[in-house]
Order: structure tokens, then C-alpha cells, then sequence
């Protein structure tokens, strides 16, 4: 059986002060002074609090008002039109109907007139752009597919999450090739509906249920202008048609020019939706995915631990976290490693920029330490190191990370699986998540 030591060194030469706040770390990265004040306005939690559609929680004007909302849709002359949205009958449904009329009330704060008028104009854009069977064309952007836009594990409370990017715009080649006239635009949006609802059709659409969405904007080398067109289209396409379907909105590596990007699509977006915003300066994406995603589903791009692949074996193996501190050196040792064993690891830390190795320590008296991984030094854009071993005797394997020259406190998560000689899964370390 194997058992895991988790030791944190210290360097006494390192000054150990408390990190600053995020909006100091924000600010000291913008290179422009007369941005700070603007750019760090918009570095603030969400403030939204999803929905659970209990009819029983609804204020009773709530309730009022989702009654009413029935009654109008059903009086509807387009009414022969109504018989579900996403798989769900509006009408007669029951609760999922009634999660799907509650979001759109959600959406208008609840003036049933207005709901009425959302829900009409989404249906009868559903049935023009034809959405229920979007999923299933062929629309050759097989070269965008887990680059631009994706849906990729889960986050911590299980809702699906959709990462964007749209820095691969910057070369002009590709830009061409997706946005070069009215024509190509038009099939891009058709394709950015389509990923969308492939996430939307693993809501559950009932109360107490996962029934929304986290998106996460990776902003980084994104050609701003150039994609301002595509990217108020886009907004609108989503917020006029699928209300209330993004819990939580993170945008990552967010550049000091961010201020400018974000007034161009804020009169675009609602107050309820802005809510729902959290910014992430750049080089800081795993430090602020890591509170609401798990590493083991977080994309190794972004400081994760999953790789494309491993969506094809099933539920990801669990990992666990833990932090380095300013000044620190972890070390990790897995003991209890039998002779002719195989031990294969994934280690990473956020952002890493700080010197890694492993080595596997015999127990025998005279046998020498053999050097698995070098100590070197990890660069920041490095992603989650992935190795395996296999011992000829009983030992144990010390997996390193010195953070001594830093003066940063970094997030950072393993995993390890031990394979027997024979081939029989021995054991798999699994920490309670935090």
C-alpha cells in the first residue's frame, strides 16, 4: 500500500510577505497608468446568484407572474408553435417547462409582456436558423474544434463549461479563412451556435438541477478589432436567445486594453448579465479557474491536468491540490512503491516559472538515488508534466517543486497511479477535494 508525504520547505532568505491584492497585482501589470483606474472597475466577484426554479421559492408577484406568462403563451395565436424548446414542453412540461418560462421571466425581471415577446422571438428564430438540428450538421470548422470554441469537464458544483478563445484570429490567414465576407461570417455564427447548444443539451432543465452553463473567454492575443463585428453579433445572438444559460462568466488573460474591448459590447449585455462577470488579469488563469474548477478538469493549456484524450477513458481520475508558497519547497513522496512496480504521474503548477525534478529513492541500504526528472527550471507557458517509472526495487518516488526564487504564491495539483508487475491496479491517491 502505498502512502503519500506532502513537505513544505521553507527558504529563510526569502521574504515571505503576505502577496498583494488582486487589484494591486492588477494595476502593477498595466503598462499604461492612465488605464489602471478604468481596467481594475471591472475586477470584482460575481455577484449573481443562480436560480435553483423552485416555484416554491418564487416571491408570490413571481409566481403571479409565471402564471400569467402560461396563460399568455397558451392564448398565443402562435400557440400551434409552442411544443418544446431543447427536448422540453413549454406548456405542459411541468417543472422543466417551468424552468424554461422562468428563465426568460428571470431575463426581463420579471415583466411577463416582455417575457412573452423574448420567448415568441426565440422560438421563431429557432425554427428560421433551425436550431433543434444544428447539432448534427456538418460545417466544416473541424480546425476550430477544442481551439476556438469547446466544451470541456465540468466545474466544482457540475456545471458544463465552455472555454472560448479566438487569439488563433490574430494570423490574418485564418481570419480570412473564417470571417473574409458576409457568407463566411454567417456559417462561423451557425457553427458558434452549434457548440453552444451541444453544452445546452447537458442541462438538466429541472429544479434544484444543473440548468445553466460556466463560460470561460481566454482574451489572450485576441485581434479586438477585427473581430468587433463577430463578437456584438455573437452577444446578441446569445443573450436574445438563450437567457439565463450562463451561471458564471470568467475571462482569462485579460490584456490592460480590456477597458476599451469592454465598452464596445457592454450596451449589449443586461445588468443581470454583467453581474455574472469575473476578471482574471493576464498570466493568472489557473489561480482563478482553480476556485471554481477542479485541475483534473481544467484543459493543460490553462494549468489543468486534462488533455483531449482523456475524455475518451471515462470520468477524469481525481487529483490533488495544494499550494506553494512564496519562498517554498514542496516535496512530494509517494512511499510503499513494490519492486517492479510502474508509478505514472501528471504534476503541475500554475503558472509555473520555478525549478521541478523527481527522483526515485531506494529503501535498500547502498542503493543510490536515481534522478527520474533532472532538476530544471519550468517555464511559465509549460504545461502539466506527465511520467511514468518503473522500479527494480522497493522505494519511493520524491516529486519536487522549488518556488524558492519567487515571490509568488502559486496554485498547483498531482495525481499518481501505481501498477503492480502483474498488471493489477495496486492503488490510486485521491485527496478530499478542498
Amino acid at each position: 500500500m502505498q502512502k503519500f508525504h506532502l513537505g513544505h520547505l521553507h527558504s529563510p532568505s526569502m521574504d515571505t510577505t503576505p502577496s498583494s491584492t488582486p487589484f494591486q497585482d492588477l494595476t502593477e501589470a498595466s503598462p499604461k497608468p492612465s488605464k489602471k483606474t478604468t481596467f481594475t472597475s471591472f475586477m470584482t466577484a460575481p455577484s449573481f446568484k443562480e436560480d435553483t426554479y423552485f416555484v416554491s421559492h418564487l416571491k408570490p408577484s413571481e409566481k403571479k407572474a409565471l402564471q400569467d406568462l402560461r396563460d399568455k403563451l397558451l392564448a398565443s395565436s402562435d400557440s400551434s408553435n409552442l411544443a418544446s424548446m431543447w427536448g422540453v414542453p413549454l406548456l405542459d412540461g411541468g417543472d422543466r417547462g417551468d424552468v424554461l418560462l422562468l428563465k426568460f421571466l428571470r431575463a426581463r425581471d420579471f415583466r411577463v409582456h416582455d417575457a412573452l415577446n423574448m420567448l415568441l422571438k426565440c422560438l421563431a428564430w429557432r425554427t428560421e436558423f433551425g436550431a433543434d438540428n444544428i447539432v448534427e450538421e456538418e460545417l466544416g470548422f473541424k480546425e476550430l474544434e477544442g481551439v476556438v470554441a469547446y466544451t470541456h469537464g465540468y466545474d466544482r458544483e457540475g456545471h458544463p463549461v465552455c472555454y472560448n478563445a479566438y487569439g488563433v484570429f490574430k494570423d490574418k490567414e485564418m481570419y480570412e479563412r473564417v470571417f473574409g465576407d458576409e457568407e463566411k461570417l454567417q456559417r462561423f455564427l451557425r457553427w458558434r451556435v452549434q457548440v453552444l447548444e451541444r453544452g445546452v443539451k447537458m442541462l438538466h432543465f429541472k429544479p434544484g438541477g444543473i440548468n445553466s452553463l460556466i463560460q470561460v473567454t481566454d482574451l489572450k492575443d485576441m485581434p479586438k478589432r477585427e473581430l468587433r463585428v463577430a463578437s456584438n453579433q455573437i452577444l446578441s445572438l446569445f443573450q436574445d436567445n438563450y437567457p439565463e444559460m450562463v451561471a458564471r462568466k470568467i475571462f482569462i488573460n485579460v490584456p490592460w486594453y480590456f477597458s476599451v474591448l469592454y465598452s464596445m459590447f457592454s450596451p449589449f449585455l443586461t445588468q443581470r448579465t454583467k453581474s455574472k462577470f469575473l476578471i482574471s488579469k493576464e498570466g493568472n488563469a489557473a489561480e482563478t479557474l482553480y476556485k471554481f474548477i477542479r485541475p483534473e478538469n481544467i484543459p493543460v493549456r490553462y494549468g489543468g491536468l486534462s488533455r483531449p484524450s482523456d475524455l475518451d477513458n471515462g470520468p477524469p481520475k481525481p487529483a490533488s491540490e495544494f499550494t506553494v508558497k512564496a519562498g517554498e519547497k514542496v516535496n512530494i513522496q509517494i512511499e510503499g512503491i513494490e519492486s517492479g512496480a510502474t508509478i505514472t504521474w501528471d504534476i503541475v503548477v500554475g503558472g509555473w516559472d520555478l525549478e521541478y525534478s523527481a527522483e526515485f529513492v531506494p529503501i535498500a541500504q547502498g542503493s543510490y538515488t536515481l534522478a527520474v526528472d533532472k532538476a530544471r527550471k519550468i517555464e511559465a507557458t509549460e504545461e502539466a508534466i506527465h511520467n511514468s517509472f518503473t522500479s527494480k526495487e522497493a522505494g519511493k518516488m520524491v516529486l519536487s517543486v522549488d518556488n524558492s526564487a519567487s515571490r509568488k504564491k502559486k496554485v498547483a495539483a498531482y495525481r499518481y497511479f501505481v501498477r503492480k508487475c502483474n498488471n493489477t491496479p495496486s492503488s490510486e491517491l485521491q485527496l478530499s477535494p478542498k
